[in-house]
């Protein structure tokens, strides 16, 4: 049986995955809340910008298919949408602050 993917090649696979409105990964927008690996199973808790976004399902599917595509076959990827605490822009990376003009 193959290995599931660490913390670590779960967010590298996530860094794949952009916020089309925003035009940074959601790993440095810092909308992943959280990695679950488990036996069977991956789960990541993820946020948006704010409850209203429109691009809410696309993102949750193309996180779904960045975990697939590294994890076994059979593996259980759940993604949950978290709302809090809410997302502010302190989430984000310093490479995101950057890219937005947001350094002090």
């Amino acid at each position: 049986m193959t290995a599931l993917p660490d913390d670590a090649a779960i967010l590298d696979a996530l860094r794949e995955v952009e916020d089309p409105e925003a035009g940074m990964n959601i790993v440095d927008l810092g909308l992943v809340y959280g990695v679950d690996v488990r036996a069977d199973a991956i789960a990541i808790d993820l946020t948006m910008t704010t409850a209203a976004c429109p691009m809410t399902d696309m993102i949750a599917g193309q996180v779904h298919d960045a975990v697939a595509a590294i994890a076994p076959a059979g593996t259980t990827v759940d993604v949950r949408l978290v709302w809090d605490p809410p997302w502010t822009p302190d989430r984000m990376s310093g490479i995101a602050r950057e890219h937005f003009g947001w350094t002090s």
